[in-house]
């Protein structure tokens, strides 16, 4: 089970009958808004409050690393393109919306909708 707290830090406990075991995965000072799992459970994507994109991969066990950075307007939603794990889609308040190789994000395509856009 992997779970955020408001403080920026990734948590991971495993969970064996009435035992668990927690452990801290990644600290990044930003309130974390929500976790996404890439279609093969490889990756994890963390998009802040603040609108930046983390990924972190579980079975290397190493520190979140920065995707994209929230520039003029602040990323909403992120989610991978299946299928793979190669590309992810993103969408800011101001609408436009974005794909993403998340290798070294670098940005592959953005359409504006012109619309603000907001999540129920």
């Amino acid at each position: 089970l992997y779970l955020s707290a408001q403080e920026g830090i990734l948590f991971f406990y495993h969970i064996k009958g009435l035992q668990y075991e927690m452990k801290i995965c990644a600290e990044i000072l930003q309130p974390i808004s929500s976790l996404i799992f890439s279609p093969d459970y490889t990756v994890l994507l963390l998009l802040t409050d603040q609108g930046t994109v983390y990924t972190y991969k579980p079975a290397h066990s190493g520190e979140a690393v920065k995707l994209l950075d929230a520039c003029s307007s602040c990323f909403l939603a992120a989610d991978f393109l299946a299928p793979g794990i190669m590309y992810c889609v993103s969408v800011t308040v101001s609408g436009e919306v974005q794909v993403w190789l998340l290798e070294d994000g670098t940005c592959l395509s953005k359409l504006n909708l012109d619309v603000e856009v907001h999540v129920t």
